[in-house]
């Protein structure tokens, strides 16, 4: 058998928006603005990366055959984190100004605090957290189980997608990324939905439907995995960890999260030697943190973030 190729570093969107030389690894509706108003990171480079197993970076569904599927192998936050700082390395920037992260993004974020302290001045959490609770792992066994279990899952040897198993998941995880207040006031009518049904069914069936399912199921151990204690100065200790970052954090837990509640950024921000808490009071769950709430709560996100970054 020929031997399989590296795995390819990282997709990259690369925005040049000012002559400033300093970068931030981030996400996009921080760098738009649709009230003509200037974009909260107009002064910055501003570089998206694709997350392994997210389908656009090195996935089970786009790699060498000999690795495509359940063949691919298990990856981590920290793996993510080693191929970011080699991209920026072998672009010559030496230096992050920030990097912003929202969800499993925010995980990233704390691994690149906790593993290149020296390296990144700031760090923005939106509704993540620097390790997966066992709420969190406990959550994500029920839409795993609704996929592997799937009749079209074939143990994972499928031939062609296995649209149920995916369709199913998305099921599972969508109630869990909002609140109950939000179901309680039918928020899926200010989305131009008719019924709760036709929510669940376009906006996460089917959607999520479309995903490869060794992808997701890549992610989702990824996350489950998540954690920053065995990279600090003393392994296995969570909140040595947590002191051991140097920047300038900030962290944006939403108020109705199910995910990573307050409750735990709170404990986090007690930790870190410069952390500052600012919750986003939201009945839009965890979706609120990726700038999918009202917009209120975007508005909160943007003023918060640009202050963040002026101030420090």
């Amino acid at each position: 058998m020929p031997r399989a190729p590296p795995l390819p570093l990282l997709s990259l969107s690369l925005i040049v928006l000012s002559a400033l030389r300093t970068c931030l690894l981030t996400f996009p509706f921080l760098y738009a603005s649709e009230d003509g108003t200037p974009a909260v990171l107009s002064k910055y480079f501003v570089m998206i990366v694709g997350m392994l197993s997210g389908s656009e970076s090195s996935s089970p569904s786009n790699a060498h055959p000999s690795q495509r599927g359940p063949k691919f192998p298990s990856v981590t936050i920290e793996d993510n984190i080693h191929l970011q700082y080699s991209l920026c390395m072998a672009l010559g920037v030496k230096k992050l100004a920030a990097y912003i992260g929202f969800s499993m993004g925010g995980l990233q974020a704390y691994h690149m605090g906790v593993l290149y302290p020296d390296f990144v001045q700031r760090i923005v959490v939106l509704a993540g957290a620097a390790r997966a609770s066992w709420h969190n792992i406990s959550f994500l066994e029920g839409p795993k189980a609704a996929l592997v279990n799937s009749v079209d899952f074939h143990d994972g040897h499928y031939t062609e997608p296995a649209i149920r198993g995916t369709r199913a998941f998305g099921r599972v995880y969508s109630t869990w990324a909002l609140s109950s207040a939000w179901f309680r006031a039918k928020n899926w009518e200010t989305l131009g939905f008719g019924s709760m049904w036709e929510y669940l069914e376009e906006r996460w069936a089917k959607s999520m439907g479309k995903w490869d399912a060794h992808d997701l199921l890549g992610m989702l151990q990824m996350w489950q995995r998540a954690d920053i204690s065995p990279y600090g100065p003393v392994k296995g200790d969570f909140t040595q960890a947590l002191a051991s970052i140097k920047a300038k954090v900030l962290v944006m837990p939403s108020r109705t999260d199910l995910y990573f509640p307050p409750e735990d950024s709170t404990e986090e921000v007690k930790h870190l030697k410069q952390g500052e808490l600012k919750v986003i009071e939201t009945v839009w769950g965890h979706v609120a943190g990726g700038g999918n709430g009202s917009k209120g709560d975007v508005q909160f996100i943007k003023s918060s973030i640009s202050e963040f970054l002026e101030r420090t």
